[in-house]
């Protein structure tokens, strides 16, 4: 397969590197910067977002979109939710007839609520069967180490899903397929503000009973406004939903749960965002996905509180406090 990745942050890098381990993949990565690119060339590394960590030889790099793409049979993108719509506007017109495009995004579009697949589509006017996505727990670092990990490949046409499976399939990296893009796109879009209210709460100094309750519920929000909106409620028990949440919450290699301890720590959002140094989806996406809620009716507190705390409306102690003294209900 001819791979195009756009573009080369820590998990574009990574991606691109399992698809080049994988056996008869052309595998180029956009990067923006030229000196990225030069060093993915000459010294097979990216030293701003991957350093010490060797790529395949066989990986080569270009800032320009157009050489990148030229014969791409799978265009990859991964670049930050909220810049894909502009990104696109500018890349539609060097997609080929053959290409198929694949997210590795898990965020929502702040204006229109809409997912990253579907973004996709209105952009490019591509069919939904020539969009796929990739979603699990999927810590770039580690997938660039070759520590093993596996995913989900989401998409309607089982066709391109299968054909995706088999062109990053590798001895470290185990694909699996799935139909449920709704369900795969919310669980990971959700899980980043899961995480951050993990992170949240670990800053504060809350322990392990506190995480718990905070992914098992974060999980309840995600497969109840999920199966409202068309998704598999056995999509949030896979790779995808409750896997890709452990992930994120649990380890320290999280953007998002790195980011809610240090506004759990005091830190405001901008001093937060200036120490994370990388992209934590959920602070930008919790918003819509609590806009979301609120237009189909679906309870989603611990969202509703998360944004409440990076809009300054609400400290931290005090929203653990409103999730703690919420009227008593069934499990559901």
């Amino acid at each position: 397969m001819k791979v195009a990745v756009l573009s080369a942050g820590s998990w574009g890098t990574a991606f691109a590197a399992v698809l080049a381990n994988a056996a008869g993949n052309d595998v180029v990565l956009h990067a923006r910067r030229t000196e990225i690119a030069d060093a993915i060339n000459s010294l097979h590394e990216n030293p701003a977002y991957l350093p010490g960590i060797p790529l395949p030889a066989t990986l080569r790099a270009t800032t320009d979109p157009a050489k990148a793409l030229a014969g791409a049979d799978f265009m990859v993108v991964s670049i930050p939710a909220q810049t894909l719509r502009a990104n696109l506007a500018q890349w539609s017109p060097l997609i080929e007839p053959q290409t198929v495009v694949v997210s590795l995004m898990k965020g929502i579009e702040t204006h229109s609520g809409l997912r990253m697949s579907e973004v996709i589509t209105e952009v490019t006017r591509l069919s939904k069967e020539r969009v796929a996505v990739v979603s699990g727990p999927n810590l770039a670092r580690e997938i660039a180490e070759k520590q093993p990990a596996a995913s989900v490949i989401a998409s309607t046409n089982n066709t391109v899903a299968t054909a995706l499976q088999q062109a990053c399939m590798s001895p470290y990296f185990r694909p699996y397929t799935n139909s449920d893009v709704i369900g795969c796109e919310l669980g990971g879009a959700v899980k980043n503000v899961i995480a951050l209210a993990v992170g949240l709460a670990g800053g504060m100094g809350l322990g392990h009973n506190a995480t718990a309750l905070l992914m098992t519920r974060g999980l309840a929000e995600t497969a109840r406004l999920g199966t409202l909106l068309g998704a598999t409620p056995l999509t949030f028990s896979g790779l995808a939903g409750v896997g890709d949440l452990i992930t994120t919450c649990s380890s320290p290699l999280s953007r998002n749960r790195t980011f809610g301890e240090h506004l759990g720590q005091g830190m405001t959002v901008d001093e937060a965002t200036i120490a994370t140094k990388q992209t934590a989806e959920g602070v930008k996406s919790s918003p819509a996905l609590l806009a979301l809620a609120h237009r189909y009716a679906v309870e989603m507190p611990i969202t509703e509180v998360v944004v409440d705390v990076i809009k300054g409306r609400t400290d931290v102690r005090q929203a653990a406090e409103r999730l703690m003294a919420r009227a008593p209900r069934p499990e559901r």
